[in-house]
């Protein structure tokens, strides 16, 4: 029985921290106009160069094996970075979302959920990701697959532009700019 209860326990420990490690631990961002600061950009078109597949293998081709290994290492660091960069992005993102679910307008509301969703979503592809990319990093050679990041990250910007275009049209450039 005890030994039962210890497993219980340590099940919603672990659970806990995974939930806070997705949510993530940023800063409070109640408002789009919060965003500019606490975001990091991210060149999603450069990320999906990294990332190709098709890329990777015209450079295995065109190079030497070790040129290969030294150039795609620095390439999955890169692809690393921007990842990193997505996934504390999506943890704002989050945050806003469950902030703007709470205010009074149900299309915003509806809109910040939907957000929200993505991001936690984007966040949990990240830590997969970055699994995979560091273990690329230690072996270049390995052709193991990135997933549905730049896709998410895609479907999460385009979330954010659609709750701005809700809440404040005005100022969707700037938003669009630091995300």
């Amino acid at each position: 029985m005890t030994g039962t209860l210890i497993f219980v326990a340590a099940g919603l420990l672990l659970a806990a921290v995974l939930l806070r490690a997705a949510r993530g631990q940023e800063a409070a961002v109640r408002s789009l106009q919060d965003l500019e600061g606490h975001t990091q950009p991210v060149d999603l078109a450069g990320l999906r160069n990294l990332i190709d597949p098709a890329e990777e293998e015209f450079l295995r081709r065109r190079l030497s094996p070790a040129q290969f290994r030294t150039l795609e290492r620095q390439r999955l660091r890169a692809a690393a970075e921007y990842v990193q960069r997505a996934a504390h992005n999506a943890a704002i993102l989050l945050r806003l979302g469950e902030a703007v679910a709470q205010q009074g307008d149900p299309k915003a509301a509806a809109a910040a959920r939907e957000m929200a969703d993505s991001a936690l979503r984007l966040r949990l592809n990240a830590f997969l990701a970055l699994g995979v990319l560091y273990t690329r990093i230690v072996f270049p050679e390995a052709r193991i697959s990135l997933g549905r990041v730049t896709e998410t990250y895609q479907n999460l910007t385009e979330g954010v532009l659609r709750l701005s275009r809700l809440q404040n049209p005005t100022c969707q450039a700037r938003i669009s700019a630091v995300i």
